[in-house]
């Protein structure tokens, strides 16, 4: 609910937002002037009166406001939400395949902590902030609306806002139907593969759709292939693989019920023959391949984040270094090596320094094929300072694979 509390910044704060980001920190702060409930929307002023827009404010979180608007006299009512949906939905139509993609993507979308991810008639909703909680429904009834008008027909609505980021937020975790119940398990098409999305049971809103093109690219690569898929989730990039025409794909992950999906995707697209799947952790798993001789021609890894705090960097550095280390004494002469980071905090030039340190270690010559990020439907929007974007997190690099000699 929006109201007339006036949140003033102290004298060289606000770099962030004035940058271009979204967020206003609780130290960043000086007055706040009115009587406000968590959540409500509230007018930004800097230090000497000058008004820099309006966002949600939340007393719990360090992330005091989340800005909505940049302009102060803009009313935060249906007509600005229906704006910010029919933008993100026009420019998903033109930059991405829609059938199935992240509509909203929070920040970048202009509309803080919300996320909405479409698999074909189906729409999942990630509520991250207080303040987006009152918008929520009201977001997704305008998003269906967008899309009737396309010829796009919404069967269902399921929440998936049980992320440990709500407690933050002074929010509980919530999961379940916005609206009426309907069979949760959808089957979509990615670049000629076809899965079953759970999107009650699967990790986030059910299926990591960011990594999409950096798939597609994988499989000019792995065709006539022998490929080794670490941390294979729903077995996407070693179908991928095997769709291409890899001779042999073998997909490793420490989730039993993530293996029985992928394994369960292999035979939805009759590659049962030459993709397979094993459940295993793979930093143990990969030394004992090393040991018994194994050699892929392509070895790609795709771990979870090692790190979802600057504090933990440090750790996750050696993480990654070593996953890449065995990662690559495994890959043939000449073959090749996808190497990823989907933590915030691994910025592009940290992961190269450290799979760079984990080549040396592995008495390899890396060439760099080349350098990709997250699928367009999660764009990246840019703030200008040195700061990393808030909504920049994948980093994906493909190498050719040279001994030393």
């Amino acid at each position: 609910m929006e109201n007339h509390t006036i949140v003033t910044l102290k004298k060289g704060e606000g770099r962030t937002i004035k940058a271009g980001g979204a967020w206003i920190f609780d130290n960043e702060i000086d007055t706040i002037v009115g009587t406000f409930t968590n959540g409500d929307v509230v007018t930004v002023h800097d230090f000497d009166g000058y008004p820099m827009g309006k966002g949600f404010i939340n007393q719990n979180s360090k992330i005091r406001i989340r800005m909505l608007t940049r302009h102060v006299d803009q009313e935060i009512n249906e007509n600005f939400l229906r704006m910010r949906v029919k933008n993100a939905w026009e420019y998903r139509k033109t930059t991405v395949d829609t059938s199935s993609c992240r509509v909203i993507f929070g920040e970048a979308d202009f509309l803080p902590g919300l996320v909405v991810d479409k698999y074909e008639d189906v729409l999942v909703v990630e509520c991250l902030a207080l303040g987006m909680e009152q918008f929520k429904e009201t977001i997704v009834s305008l998003l269906k609306g967008v899309l009737k008008e396309d010829g796009i027909s919404i069967r269902g609505v399921y929440e998936r806002s049980d992320a440990n980021e709500r407690r933050k937020e002074g929010l509980p975790k919530v999961k379940g139907f916005i609206g009426e119940t309907f069979d949760t398990e959808v089957e979509i098409t990615e670049n000629g593969v076809h899965y079953l999305v759970d999107v009650v049971n699967g990790q986030k809103t059910g299926f990591f759709l960011d990594q999409k093109y950096n798939r597609l690219a994988m499989q000019r690569i792995c065709k006539g292939k022998r490929v080794l898929d670490c941390f294979t989730h729903m077995g996407t990039f070693a179908l991928n693989a095997g769709i291409a025409g890899a001779s042999d794909v073998m997909g490793l992950d420490i989730s039993e019920y993530a293996v029985q999906q992928a394994n369960a995707n292999a035979v939805r697209n009759h590659l049962e023959d030459t993709v397979h799947f094993r459940c295993a952790n793979v930093l143990d798993e990969l030394p004992k391949l090393a040991e018994a001789g194994e050699k892929y021609d392509v070895v790609i890894l795709d771990p979870p984040a090692f790190t979802k705090s600057r504090e933990a960097t440090k750790n996750a550095i050696k993480g990654y270094r070593e996953i890449n280390m065995k990662g690559l004494k495994l890959v043939k002469d000449g073959g090749y090596l996808a190497t990823c980071s989907c933590s915030h905090f691994m910025t592009q030039e940290l992961l190269a320094k450290t799979v760079k340190e984990a080549a040396k270690a592995a008495h390899k010559r890396l060439r760099q094929v080349e350098f990709r990020t997250q699928a367009p439907d999660h764009p990246i929007l840019w703030a200008n300072s040195a700061n990393v974007p808030e909504s920049y997190y994948l980093k994906f690099f493909i190498f050719q694979v040279v001994d030393e000699k």
